[in-house]
């Protein structure tokens, strides 16, 4: 169903009609364990199809990845991070 007429949501949508804040209707959200950004979904499609185009990241972290090795290595001998981003940009990064 639309995420406006899921029952799992529908209390917070009549809060939203009540006139309450956004706000104030994510703080009820958190406060009963839901993820207050389903708010800023589109309130005319359902919560699953707008969740399921989410990727993993399944790469290695940032300063782990080979690609960036030499840039970290780079900040933690010290050098600017100016000088680092643009050895970055003259590499194409």
């Amino acid at each position: 169903p639309p995420l406006k007429e899921d029952p799992k949501y529908s209390k917070y949508f009549k809060m939203l009609k009540m006139g309450l804040p956004m706000g104030a209707v994510q703080n009820t959200m958190q406060r009963d364990g839901l993820d207050p950004s389903i708010m800023e979904l589109d309130h005319n499609k359902s919560v699953a199809s707008q969740l399921k185009n989410v990727d993993k990241d399944t790469g290695p972290p940032l300063k782990d990845d080979p690609k960036y090795s030499k840039y970290f290595k780079m900040l933690k001998m010290g050098l600017p991070m100016g000088a680092v981003q643009n050895a970055m940009q003259r590499d194409g990064l």
